[in-house]
């Protein structure tokens, strides 16, 4: 996507899904990420970020929470 590369992406709904390990918790590393977000919602995308350890202990959730979002495009705010 542009000069990026995002982790999943629904086309149809216009809906990017990131996995965020650790090193996204570095300053350096969140700037560049609110750039990039940004970037994608200026082009129509909304985003949505998962810690990967949300991935691997309340994966039904996470994706009960995806189902959403394809459902319904304003439920809810992305998460942090």
């Amino acid at each position: 996507m542009g000069d990026y590369i995002v982790d999943f992406i629904c086309l149809d709904k216009r809906l990017v899904i990131e996995l965020d390990g650790s090193q996204h918790g570095d300053n350096a590393q969140r700037r560049h990420d609110e750039r990039r977000d940004a970037w994608l919602e200026s082009v129509g995308f909304r985003v949505v970020r998962y810690w990967n350890a949300d991935i691997f202990t309340n994966l039904d959730g996470v994706l009960d929470e995806i189902l959403k979002y394809l459902r319904d495009p304003t439920v809810g705010s992305p998460p942090p």
